[in-house]
Formats: C-alpha cells, sequence, structure tokens
C-alpha cells in the first residue's frame, strides 16, 4: 500500500472518532496496554510530559514543545485531531513523521490489529510512540485525546502533567457536569509527578486537590499564582505578536487568541516546573520559545487571520467555553460588517453556543464533510430559533466564497464553530 491507501486503511479498519464520534470511543486502557507491550513499551524509551483539559491543550502542548525545542532539546510532540494532514498528530522538533514510518507501520502490525481490536486513537498513540523512539527523542509532549482516567495516554509516567481547564464537553462519555468532566480529567495525575492546573474556580477546584491529595503530588494553580498583564501587540516580519507581562517576564506569543493569555500563563508555569524537574530551560529559550511556537511546531487554526480586505479570521473553539473567549473578541475586534461561516458536529451543545452568538451578525452556515457535521439546514433552522439570520450553503468553501464576495473592505469574516469547518479553510 501507498500512503494515501494505508489512511483508507486505518480509516475505513479502525473506529475513528473524528469522523463517527462516541460509537468509535473504547473505554478503558487494557487494549492500550497490550498492544503496547506487543510494540515493546516504546513509551519507556524517553521522557514524557501530559497534557490534559477541556481548551487550550493543544496551544499549551505546542508552546511546551516549542520552549524545550530551543532549549536544545530532541522533543516529540503527538497532539490530535488533525487539520490537514493525518501526520500533524506525530511530530519530532515540529516536523511531521514521514509518509514511509507511517505506511511501514500499518504494514508490520497490521495482522495484529484482529488480536487486540486497538481503536483509530489507540493505534496513533502506539505509532506515535514508536516514531519517538526510532527518532531518539529527549521527550515528549503528549496531548490527552479524551478526558483523561481511560485515555489510551494515559500509559506513561511523565515527569509532569498539565491540565489546562474544565468546560462541558463530550458529556456522553465524561458526563454532564463540570465536576465529572474534572474527575475524568483528574485521572493523569500520578503519585509523586507534579501537576500544574491552568484554570480552576470553586467548583472543580477541590476535584484536583483530592486527586493530587490520594496519590501524593504536589499541585500548582497558575490562574493563582502567576500575575499576567497584557502589553499590547507587535509587529514582526509582516506576523502579529501578543506581548504578554507574566510575573515580571515578557513573553510574545504569535497565538493572537484573547484565551491564548490564560493558556500562556498555563504554559509558562509548566515551564517553572519543568525547571524544577531538571529540565535545562533558560530564560532565553523561554522567550524563544513562546514566540516561535508556530514556527517550530505548525501549529494551525487559533485565531488564525487567513486574508485581509476583508479580514477572514479562522478558529478552532467549538464548545461554550471556546467560543464565549472567540465571540468576546470578534465584539472587540474593529469592523464594519461581522460575518459568520458557522458549522458544528451534531454532538456537541448547539443550544448553549448559538446563545452566545451575536444576533447582529450575517451567517452562513454549512456542513462539513464529516458524517459527525450537522446537516445545515437542520443548523440553520436551529440558529433561527435563537434569533440569528442567515443562509445555509452546502459547503464550507461555497459558504466562505459567498461570505467574502458580499463583504467590502472592512469587514470582518469569521470562520469556525468545528475543527473540521477550520480544516476546510486553513
Amino acid at each position: 500500500m501507498d500512503y494515501q491507501e494505508t489512511l483508507q486503511y486505518i480509516y475505513n479498519r479502525l473506529p475513528l472518532f473524528q469522523m463517527v464520534g462516541s460509537s468509535a470511543y473504547k473505554e478503558g486502557i487494557d487494549s492500550m496496554i497490550a498492544f503496547d507491550d506487543y510494540l515493546g513499551n516504546p513509551h519507556k524509551s524517553f521522557k514524557t510530559i501530559h497534557v490534559g483539559g477541556t481548551n487550550g491543550k493543544g496551544s499549551v502542548s505546542h508552546t511546551l514543545a516549542s520552549v524545550l525545542q530551543s532549549a536544545g532539546y530532541k522533543v516529540g510532540l503527538f497532539t490530535s485531531p488533525h487539520l490537514k494532514d493525518f501526520r500533524e498528530r506525530i511530530r519530532v522538533n515540529g516536523k511531521m513523521v514521514s509518509e514511509e514510518f507511517v505506511v511501514d507501520f500499518v504494514e508490520r502490525h497490521k495482522a495484529m490489529f484482529d488480536v487486540f481490536y486497538p481503536s483509530f486513537f489507540e493505534v496513533n498513540v502506539g505509532m506515535a510512540f514508536d516514531y519517538f523512539r526510532q527518532e531518539k527523542v529527549d521527550v515528549a509532549i503528549v496531548e490527552v485525546g479524551l478526558g483523561g482516567r481511560l485515555d489510551s495516554t494515559n500509559i506513561i509516567k511523565p515527569e509532569m502533567c498539565v491540565i489546562t481547564n474544565i468546560s462541558i464537553d463530550h458529556v456522553a462519555i465524561l458526563g454532564n457536569s463540570r465536576r465529572k468532566i474534572a474527575a475524568e480529567k483528574a485521572g493523569i495525575i500520578k503519585s509523586g509527578i507534579p501537576i500544574v492546573i491552568g484554570e480552576a474556580d470553586d467548583e472543580v477546584k477541590g476535584v484536583f486537590i483530592k486527586r493530587a491529595e490520594e496519590v501524593g503530588a504536589e499541585i500548582r494553580f497558575a490562574d493563582r499564582e502567576c500575575r499576567l498583564a497584557t502589553l499590547g501587540s507587535v509587529m514582526r516580519d509582516n506576523v502579529p505578536y501578543q506581548r504578554l507581562l507574566i510575573d515580571w517576564c515578557r513573553i510574545e506569543t504569535p497565538l493572537m487568541g484573547y484565551y491564548q493569555r490564560k493558556n500562556m500563563k498555563t504554559a509558562y508555569l509548566a515551564v517553572q516546573t519543568m525547571r524544577k524537574v531538571g529540565f535545562e530551560i533558560s530564560k532565553k529559550a523561554m522567550e524563544e520559545g513562546f514566540c516561535k511556537t508556530v514556527e517550530q511546531t505548525g501549529l494551525l487554526g487559533r485565531w488564525q487571520k487567513l486574508q485581509d480586505s476583508p479580514t477572514v479570521i479562522c478558529d478552532t473553539g467549538h464548545n461554550v467555553g471556546g467560543i464565549r473567549y472567540v465571540m468576546r473578541q470578534l465584539a472587540e475586534t474593529k469592523h464594519e460588517t461581522l460575518r459568520i461561516v458557522f458549522g458544528m458536529v451534531n454532538d456537541k451543545d448547539i443550544t448553549h453556543v448559538l446563545e452566545l452568538m451575536p444576533k447582529s451578525a450575517v451567517y452562513y452556515f454549512t456542513k462539513a464533510s464529516v458524517a459527525r457535521a450537522l446537516p445545515e439546514d437542520e443548523l440553520k433552522e436551529r440558529a433561527e430559533r435563537a434569533g440569528l439570520e442567515g443562509r445555509a450553503y452546502a459547503t464550507v468553501r461555497e459558504a466562505l466564497e459567498a461570505a467574502v464576495k458580499e463583504s467590502s473592505a472592512d469587514d470582518l469574516v469569521y470562520v469556525g464553530g468545528s475543527n473540521f469547518i477550520v480544516a476546510e479553510v486553513v
């Protein structure tokens, strides 16, 4: 099989949460442990840092990887889902895994798929760890796929853990309250391993403290320990950077979303904790790593500008917590008419997300080309009940082209609502 044939094989052969949702979810890590044993426990060949949370874990993972790269480490990075290319999930020093490795891994191990019956994500995890072992990485940043306690990545014993925040998402699997979701995500907290929590209000803070006390883990809260001030923005080589002051340390990041300010506090405290557990990271390396996150890791889709005149912005925010921040930033971004190209998947909290959307905007409702996508006509109907007005388009491309065509130079076009919508425009 060539690379494209290999991708089709694993997409068709293995249940893929990204495409079909909770029916692809396998509870428990027993089969992952068995598959990892079969591979020779590759995750034991390198150090790891485990990153979970509802929103922001991708941005924090990429930022930490960039900081470690700037500090001279060879860094593996495992994240999900991908936007454009499956290989985005597995990187070493920012470079995606080769097509040849993907093909070879599947060819070598596909006979065992009928023995272990792994999910698509379990194969991803095994492939990533095997690749990191082959590449002899010093450390891998490992992003949780879903939840934490029963996630396939939870076979690792990391140097430290990070949980960014808790919001309502994946309620069919994780539970319908923030405390239940926090308990699942707290499952990555392990004995004697320090944990950094990004945001934790009174509703969930106790969940994390209880778990940390049970297993004897040092716990730190970024939203309580770190002070942050905004210093505006600056342009470098025609790229905007957000300037922040965190505990008197000046940070510049190309991640321009307002929500990134909380993520950068989390990443900053994580860097301080990495130093405590033995990683050598100078102030210069930390500053460079924050500044070069996109350049060094290839992060896409976070408040990303696609064009000017009209300004077109996309963002992967897709739940109540993420959309709330995006809507706030859209409201504070100068524009004439706000035009929103919008689509969602059918297992999200659609009603509450739509309640956050501005009624003054012009909407272009659409559907991503995945099975989980909510049909554009149904989304339009539900949006109209929430007081939102617009038209439905069969494809994301048609919706975006219509929005741009109808815009003046001073209009603002936002594309989002789902990772899959953003994947079709970046």
